[in-house]
C-alpha cells in the first residue's frame, strides 16, 4: 500500500469518479443555502438535497465533491470529544460520489471497492462490510459477486435500523446503508462492526447510502420511483489508513500543524515532552484552528448568537487549550493562520485570499476573552475548593458564563480533567434571557410542509418581460393544503407554469402585482417566494375563482419592482464604494432590498466616520451621475471567480451563474433584479449605521425620491438629479 498526502487523496477521489462520468461539483459554503433546517453543512449531501427531493434539476445524474462540512451544534455535535478521542472533529472534509436517479447499489458498491482496493490498493482482507439485516439486495451483491471474484472482505455484518438505516428526516427520502470499515489491527481494542464491542480496531471508512423510500408520518415506507445514492468517506479517516496511523491527529495536515517538526510548536518552544504531556491540548488546536478559518472566510464571525456563537465556543475552547500549553505567553492563535494556509491553499485557495480577515478576526476575538481568560480561571478554582461532593453548582457555571464569558461546555471540559461534574439543571434555571435568546436563534424552524404532486419548475422570465400569459399548476391553502379551486375572498398560494414575478432570495424580496382572467382582476398577488425550483404566488382571490390548469395574465406591480431595482443595484455600488473608502476586506456580509430603502451587512470593527460616510456616499452618487450601463453576463462560476467578480458569503451558486456589472465600477454575482443604468437610482443616502454581531456593522441607505427629504445640501441635491430620472 502506497503512503498518500490528503491533497493525493482529493485528486485521486475526484479524478477516479470524474472518469466515471461524473460531475466534479466544487465544495458549498458551510452555511447552508435556503435551508433552514440545519446551522452548518454537516454531510456532502447538504448542497443536494433539492435535487434528492425533486425540485431541483442540476443538468446531470451523477456527482461527486469534496465538501467541507462542521459539527458542532445541534443534533451533530462533536465539539466536546475533540481532542479526547482519535477520530471527532468539528471541521472536517468529505469525500462522496452521488446518483440522482442514475445508477444504484450494484454500481456504488463496485465504485467503492474498485477505489479503495484497486487505485488505493488496500488489502480486501482488511476490510468489513455491513448492510441492513433486511437489505437482500446488497448482501447479494457483496457475498456473491465478490466472493465469485476472489475479493470478498475480511468479513459481513449485518445490522439494524441504528446502524445501518438513513433518513433524511422523520418523513421524507430515506433507505438501507451499507458501511465499510477498516481493521487496523489487533494491537488495537475493539471487536468487529455488529459486535457491541468498543475500540479504536476498526474504523467506519466509508458510508453507502441507498436512497429508495419514502416514509411518510405513519412510519409507512413506499418506493420511490427513482432510487439515489448518497456516499460519505471522511478525508482524514481515510488519510489515516493510507498513511498507516490510527488517529486522524497523526495525519500530515495535523502533523504540519501540530507535530514536532512544525513552525508553530518550535515558535511556541514546545519540547518533545510536551508533546507527549500536552497531546489533548495539540489536538484541540489542530482542529479549532481548521474550523475557525473556515467559518470566518463563510462569513461568520463570533458572537452571542447563532452560527456565531458556536464559533466564539470553539475560538474561547481553542484559547482555554492554548493557555495550556506550557509555551512562552505571546503564543497566539493567530500563529496557527499562517501554517494551515500554507498546508491547505492548493485545495482552498480562498484560505490565502483572506488571510488577513482570518487574522483580524482571531485576533480581535482573541484579545476580548483574553481580558477576563485569568479571572474566570481563578474563579473556577476558588469554586472547587468550596464545593462538597463532585458537583459544581449551576449557579457558578451561569456566573462563568454570563460575566466571564465562559461557554458551558468549555466549563464542563475543565470540570471533566479535574473529576468533577456540572449541575446543568440548576444551570438552566439561572439561565439569563441573553443566552435563552441565543439557544432560539441556534433553533431553525421545520422547512415548510408543503408537498406538491407537480413535478417541475416554474420557468422565471421577469428579467425581460413584466406582463406574461401563464398557466395555473397548482394552489395551495395559507397552511400549505393541496386544492383544486380558490374561491373569491381566499387567500392562497398560486403556482404558475411560468412567471415574471421574482421569488425572495439573495436579500430581494419578492415582486407583488396581479393575475388577471379575461381582463379582469383575479388575484392579488402580495409576495413571492421560492420552494425549490417553483415559485410561490402569495395573495387573496379577488373574483370568482381560480381553477388549477385555468390560464391567466400575470402582471407584476412595475412601479414597486423599479423601486426595489434601484435599491438593488445601489447596493451593489455601496459595497464597491466601501471597499474603496475601507479596503478590499470590507466585505459583505448579507443584505435586504425593498421598495423603501436598502440594509447592507460588512465587515468592520468601528462605525464609519462623518468624513468616511460623507466620502462613500460621494462616490456612489457619482458613479450615479456617470449613469453607467448595468449588464448581464451568464457564464461558468470558475470562470467567474478567475475573472475576480465578487461572490457572497452564504449564496449558493450553481454552475452557471449570472454576473451583474456597473460600467467597470462593479462587477457581482447577482440573481436580483436591477436598473439598465445606473442614473436611473437618481439619489443615495446612508441615514443610519449600527454594530449587528461582533466585526460586523450595518448600513441603512435610501435612494430616489426616498433620498429628498434627508438631502440638506441643495447644491449636493441639484448636481444629483441633473439629467438624472429620480427613481420614484
Amino acid at each position: 500500500m502506497k503512503t498518500l498526502t490528503t491533497d493525493q487523496i482529493r485528486k485521486k477521489f475526484l479524478l477516479y469518479f470524474q472518469n466515471k462520468g461524473h460531475t466534479v461539483v466544487p465544495s458549498s459554503s458551510l452555511i447552508p443555502a435556503n435551508d433552514p433546517t440545519l446551522l452548518f453543512t454537516n454531510a456532502g449531501m447538504v448542497q443536494f438535497k433539492d435535487v434528492f427531493l425533486g425540485k431541483e434539476n442540476r443538468g446531470y445524474t451523477k456527482a461527486c465533491s469534496v465538501q467541507r462540512c462542521m459539527r458542532a451544534s445541534g443534533k451533530h455535535n462533536d465539539l466536546e470529544n475533540v481532542g479526547y478521542t482519535p477520530r471527532h472533529h468539528t471541521f472536517f472534509e468529505m469525500l462522496g460520489n452521488f446518483s440522482f436517479g442514475d445508477y444504484f447499489k450494484r454500481e456504488a458498491i463496485h465504485y467503492a471497492w474498485d477505489f479503495l482496493t484497486n487505485e488505493l490498493k488496500l488489502d480486501a482482507k482488511k476490510l468489513w462490510v455491513t448492510v441492513h439485516e433486511k437489505d437482500n439486495e446488497a448482501e447479494m451483491i457483496w457475498q456473491e459477486e465478490f466472493k465469485q471474484s476472489g475479493k470478498q472482505s475480511q468479513g459481513f455484518s449485518k445490522c439494524g435500523d441504528a446502524d445501518n438505516f438513513w433518513a433524511m428526516g422523520e418523513v421524507g427520502p430515506c433507505g438501507y446503508c451499507s458501511e465499510i470499515f477498516y481493521d487496523h489491527g489487533e494491537n488495537f481494542a475493539g471487536g468487529p462492526p455488529g459486535s457491541n464491542s468498543d475500540g479504536t480496531r476498526y474504523v467506519e471508512i466509508w458510508n453507502l447510502v441507498f436512497m429508495q423510500f419514502e416514509r411518510d408520518k405513519n412510519g409507512t415506507l413506499t418506493s420511490l420511483p427513482k432510487p439515489s445514492v448518497d456516499t460519505g468517506m471522511g478525508l482524514e479517516r481515510i488519510a489515516a489508513v493510507m498513511q498507516g496511523v490510527n488517529s486522524n491527529y497523526a495525519i500530515d495536515i495535523f502533523q504540519k500543524l501540530i507535530g514536532k517538526d512544525s513552525e508553530v510548536v518550535t515558535l511556541w518552544g514546545i519540547t518533545e515532552a510536551d508533546l507527549k504531556r500536552d497531546v489533548i491540548s495539540l489536538c484541540v488546536l489542530g482542529d479549532h484552528i481548521r474550523a475557525l478559518a473556515f467559518l470566518i472566510i463563510d462569513g461568520v464571525i463570533p458572537s452571542n448568537e447563532g452560527r456565531g456563537y458556536v464559533a466564539r465556543r470553539i475560538l474561547r475552547r481553542a484559547v482555554r487549550h492554548l493557555r495550556k500549553l506550557n509555551c512562552n505567553k505571546r503564543a497566539s492563535i493567530c500563529d496557527l493562520v499562517q501554517p494551515l494556509v500554507v498546508i491547505m491553499r492548493d485545495a482552498y485557495p480562498e484560505l490565502e485570499k483572506n488571510q488577513y480577515e482570518i487574522e483580524r478576526v482571531l485576533r480581535q476575538e482573541e484579545g476580548l476573552f483574553l481580558e477576563t481568560l485569568d479571572k474566570g480561571l481563578q474563579h473556577f478554582e476558588s469554586a472547587l475548593e468550596n464545593i462538597s461532593g463532585t458537583v459544581i453548582p449551576g449557579d457558578v457555571v451561569f456566573y462563568l458564563y454570563d460575566t466571564y464569558g465562559f461557554p458551558v461546555d468549555l466549563t464542563a471540559n475543565m470540570a471533566q480533567e479535574r473529576g468533577v461534574t456540572l449541575d446543568f439543571a440548576g444551570f438552566e434555571n439561572a439561565m439569563s434571557k441573553q443566552r435563552e435568546n441565543s439557544r432560539a436563534a441556534s433553533k431553525f424552524s421545520n422547512i415548510s410542509a408543503l408537498k406538491l404532486d407537480y413535478v417541475g419548475e416554474t420557468l422565471f422570465i421577469g428579467y425581460e418581460k413584466s406582463q406574461i400569459p401563464a398557466n395555473i399548476v397548482a394552489l395551495f391553502t395559507p397552511e400549505g393544503r393541496q386544492v383544486k379551486v380558490l374561491k373569491k375572498g381566499v387567500s392562497g398560494i398560486v403556482v404558475l407554469d411560468k412567471t415574471p414575478f421574482y421569488a425572495e432570495a439573495g436579500g430581494q424580496v419578492g415582486d407583488t402585482g396581479s393575475l388577471y382572467d379575461d381582463g379582469e382582476l383575479a388575484y392579488q398577488v402580495t409576495d413571492t417566494k421560492k420552494y425549490g425550483a417553483l415559485h410561490l404566488h402569495y395573495g387573496v382571490v379577488q373574483l370568482g375563482e381560480l381553477k388549477v390548469n385555468s390560464r391567466i395574465d400575470a402582471h407584476i406591480d412595475e412601479t414597486h419592482r423599479q423601486s426595489i431595482r434601484c435599491n438593488h443595484s445601489a447596493t451593489h455600488l455601496l459595497h464597491q464604494a466601501l471597499r474603496l473608502e475601507l479596503g478590499g476586506n470590507a466585505t459583505q456580509r448579507g443584505s435586504f432590498v425593498d421598495a423603501k430603502r436598502l440594509r447592507f451587512d460588512f465587515v468592520s470593527t468601528t462605525s464609519l466616520s462623518s468624513q468616511e460616510i460623507t466620502d462613500i456616499e460621494r462616490e456612489v452618487n457619482a458613479q450615479i451621475r456617470a449613469n453607467l450601463q448595468v449588464s448581464t453576463e451568464i457564464t461558468s462560476l470558475e470562470l467567474a471567480k478567475k475573472a475576480g467578480v465578487t461572490a457572497l458569503f452564504g449564496e449558493k451558486y450553481a454552475d452557471e451563474v449570472r454576473v451583474v456589472s456597473m460600467g467597470n465600477f462593479s462587477s457581482e454575482l447577482c440573481g436580483g433584479t436591477h436598473v439598465k443604468q445606473t442614473g436611473e437610482i437618481g439619489l443615495f443616502k446612508i441615514v443610519a449605521q449600527s454594530a449587528v454581531a461582533s466585526g460586523v456593522r450595518r448600513i441603512e441607505a435610501v435612494t430616489g425620491a426616498n433620498a429628498l427629504a434627508y438631502i440638506e445640501d441643495e447644491e449636493a441635491l441639484l448636481q444629483n438629479i441633473v439629467n438624472i430620472n429620480i427613481c420614484t
